[in-house]
């Protein structure tokens, strides 16, 4: 289960609302967890505060609401009205600074993910801090495509459907066949006939969980 959540970046005055949902067992051991940061898209923007449950709409945080108990710490952040993830790559890797100090999580084992909006966020943030990350799982996402580069040496799994009306699925095709030409180690699942709301099926996707979890820095 999702609980509302609030911090304000001390060095950008930045404030992240955030739904956080712990594993059932995080209060009866001392272990560390796995992180899953989800970024949602843009339907669910919102204030931080009184606008918080548009978070869990979809994806993971849909699911941590309706009782699903995940093997990892759930952090679901919201973005303000009218912005885009990439805008904050600062207040969001000091934000990620905070959760490390003062959750109990396995550093090696931090996964981002994110749809719409927040697939390109997922890719815009991963590019630009590539080494902070041990998986990233776009979701009918677009990044940029001469900086995939940036990526090689992280796994990323990106799904699209071929249907998308809002966000081509070229744009994952293109970004996956750029990682792989230089040496990454990036996967693509195209759902046919599937839109822009392709996420109902990843995010039930026990396989990609397997996958993700699975994966770790050195």
């Amino acid at each position: 289960m999702n609980t509302k959540e609030s911090y304000v970046v001390p060095q950008t005055g930045k404030h992240w609302g955030y739904l956080q949902a712990l594993p059932a067992d995080y209060a009866e051991t001392d272990k560390d967890y796995p992180l899953v940061i989800f970024l949602h898209g843009t339907g669910e923007c919102g204030n931080g505060t009184t606008e918080l449950d548009r978070v869990a709409i979809h994806g993971y945080p849909k699911y941590a609401d309706e009782g699903r108990d995940y093997p990892f710490i759930l952090i679901s952040p919201q973005l303000d009205e009218g912005k885009y993830w990439g805008a904050y790559i600062e207040s969001l890797n000091l934000f990620l600074d905070h959760l490390i100090d003062t959750l109990r999580v396995d550093k090696k084992r931090i996964y981002l993910t994110g749809l719409s909006n927040g697939g390109t966020g997922t890719y815009l943030w991963g590019q630009a801090n590539a080494d902070r990350f041990a998986a990233l799982i776009p979701v009918c996402g677009a990044g940029i495509r001469w900086g995939v580069r940036e990526m090689l040496n992280v796994p990323l799994w990106a799904f699209h459907g071929d249907c998308d009306e809002c966000l081509d699925y070229m744009e994952s095709v293109r970004m996956v066949e750029g990682i792989n030409a230089l040496g990454g180690h990036a996967k693509l699942t195209i759902y046919p006939g599937a839109g822009h709301g392709c996420w109902i099926y990843t995010y039930t996707d026990e396989e990609l969980m397997n996958w993700m979890l699975e994966q770790h820095l050195d």
